[in-house]
């Protein structure tokens, strides 16, 4: 079997690079359309565009505006909105002006009642330690006093933290 290769490389046809080069042409076509569509039909693109506050004739609207420095040089300038109403133009505040650690709401934890309460069981601690030392002879009594104090050492363990503190505060 022989074959027969043509030195002619432009005799072999490539769809892939047809089929790109087809849709470049329509893609080139459609952008000529669309611009003369938009032409015709003038209606402009919305842009951003810079307006001096000598030109709109009033305050400028933004937080921003141009201002003389302290040697006289051009210098952007800062409006903070919350402060024009209390301050001055410099920023310092005006002499009747509320400062703002004023505005802040203090809180206050009070623990009183639970200290009043682990102050209790440890003295209900120490009477039944007492107790047990004094009804020494008396055994039922002694495991009765020690099951009292073990309840007492366990309900003051539970409340004697500053967890418990924290919890269990009256705050105003």
């Amino acid at each position: 079997m022989s074959m027969e290769v043509s030195s002619n490389y432009k005799d072999y046809k490539n769809d892939y690079l047809e089929s790109l080069q087809e849709g470049k042409d329509k893609a080139k076509e459609v952008g000529k359309e669309q611009d003369a569509e938009n032409k015709s039909e003038s209606i402009s693109v919305p842009k951003d565009e810079y307006i001096s506050s000598e030109q709109s004739g009033r305050r400028p609207s933004g937080l921003y505006h141009m201002g003389r420095g302290e040697n006289g040089n051009p210098k952007v300038m800062y409006d903070d909105l919350k402060k024009a109403d209390g301050a001055d133009k410099k920023g310092q505040p005006k002499v009747g002006a509320d400062s703002p650690e004023e505005d802040a709401e203090k809180c206050t934890a009070n623990t009183d009642k639970v200290d009043r309460e682990i102050k209790k069981l440890k003295e209900q601690k120490q009477q039944l330690e007492q107790q047990i030392k004094a009804a020494s002879g008396d055994e039922e009594k002694v495991k009765e006093l020690e099951k009292k104090l073990s309840q007492v050492e366990g309900e003051l363990n539970q409340k004697d933290n500053d967890t418990y503190r924290r919890q269990n505060a009256v705050i105003s």
